[in-house]
């Protein structure tokens, strides 16, 4: 094979001396009237060299390729391994408290006292603002007065009726007017109760509204009291998921004001589809973290389906020629490499991650230098 190419390295040389002679013949033996003639002569015998020429190179470079003087294209690549992928559906939610609520009076009146502060936490009951009281709390006192009378008086006809002394009447009467004082005491006391502005759940004092000396009625809020230990995610998922999403699915959540990343699970499905969104609603419970806060967005991938050995490529090597998606592999020939194009079919795409077929673990797949790659073309790892 030495042989051969030097022979052919020698007929090279050869006509490239046939060439300098005959340029230097012509030049000296030219006169002025024919020197066009014999450049454009010249000028065809060069074209005609250089034609030989790039024959001699590729019958040499098939001939063999592995000692041939080849231009190849560095590359990277990376070997395809099957791998878990998950499949899932990316929408944005908002942060929601499961207890936000917005304590309102049961009774209307005037605010004389408010015993929180925004940011504090609060019990379960515990009193948050007191409506003036005081014409209950008298009306109590004289009631309490009354029934203390009627207590005795009932004691002392009782004991008389015991001794059948005196008449059944005058006992009822006496129990009953006791009895009904009582029942005016206790409903005077729900009252006074109510006059109290009370938290319903535990949690932390959001905003506070109401302020002394202002009058409120039953429904207007005047304290927010909020339980951050209990938050979830409310989204809104496209129908064409209905079938996909479901109770239990592992959902990962992400927080973009605390460049956090948390795992969670569905824990709420919708049953109907908005009319004009064409979507769903979905809620995620949230772990506890002390940086939640309602009303935060945050980006949520509900996964609704797991491949436990898939063939995973970046997304950005596959390229799209002709209508096929394809993308190039490494393969060894002799002691070359060359770029073998493989067409692929793309399942999901998950986290810059393609799930494709069309592809057999141990692939060497090219992710760096793919770009203008041809068919059977030389590369250099």
């Amino acid at each position: 094979m030495k042989n051969i190419l030097n022979m052919n390295s020698t007929m090279y040389t050869r006509l490239l001396i046939v060439v300098a002679v005959a340029i230097l013949a012509a030049c000296s033996a030219a006169t002025p009237d024919d020197k066009q003639a014999q450049l454009k002569k010249l000028k065809e015998q060069q074209a005609d060299i250089t034609k030989q020429v790039q024959q001699l190179e590729k019958e040499i470079a098939a001939a063999n390729p592995e000692e041939a003087n080849v231009k190849t294209k560095d590359v990277a690549v990376t070997e395809v391994t099957p791998k878990i992928f998950d499949h899932y559906v990316q929408t944005q939610g908002k942060v929601e408290a499961e207890d936000n609520i917005s304590v309102s009076a049961k009774s209307p009146g005037v605010i004389i006292a408010v015993y929180v502060n925004e940011g504090q936490h609060v019990s379960k009951g515990q009193v948050l603002a007191q409506i003036d009281n005081a014409v209950i709390l008298r009306n109590i006192e004289s009631l309490k007065t009354q029934l203390e009378l009627a207590q005795t008086v009932y004691e002392r006809q009782k004991n008389l009726w015991d001794q059948k002394i005196g008449t059944e009447v005058q006992f009822l009467q006496a129990k009953n007017t006791k009895e009904n004082l009582e029942r005016q005491v206790e409903s005077l006391q729900e009252q006074n109760d109510m006059m109290r502005i009370k938290s319903p759940i535990s949690g932390t004092v959001d905003e506070v509204i109401a302020k002394i000396g202002e009058a409120v009625q039953p429904g207007q809020p005047a304290v927010r009291v909020v339980n951050t230990s209990d938050l979830k995610i409310a989204a809104n998922v496209s129908e064409a998921y209905v079938t996909d999403i479901k109770k239990g699915n592992k959902v990962l959540v992400t927080i973009p004001e605390l460049k956090k990343d948390l795992e969670s699970k569905v824990t709420f499905v919708g049953r109907t589809i908005d009319p004009l969104s064409r979507t769903f609603a979905v809620e995620v419970a949230l772990p506890s973290e002390a940086n939640l806060r309602p009303n935060m967005t945050g980006v949520i991938r509900v996964v609704f389906h797991t491949e436990p050995s898939a063939i995973t490529i970046p997304i950005n090597v596959v390229q799209s020629i002709n209508e096929e998606k394809i993308v190039f592999v490494a393969e060894t020939k002799g002691k070359n490499t060359v770029a073998r194009k493989k067409v692929v079919r793309v399942e999901g795409v998950y986290n810059g991650q393609a799930q494709v077929s069309g592809l057999a673990p141990g692939d060497k797949v090219i992710t760096f230098g793919y770009q203008g790659l041809n068919d059977g073309e030389f590369v250099k790892i």
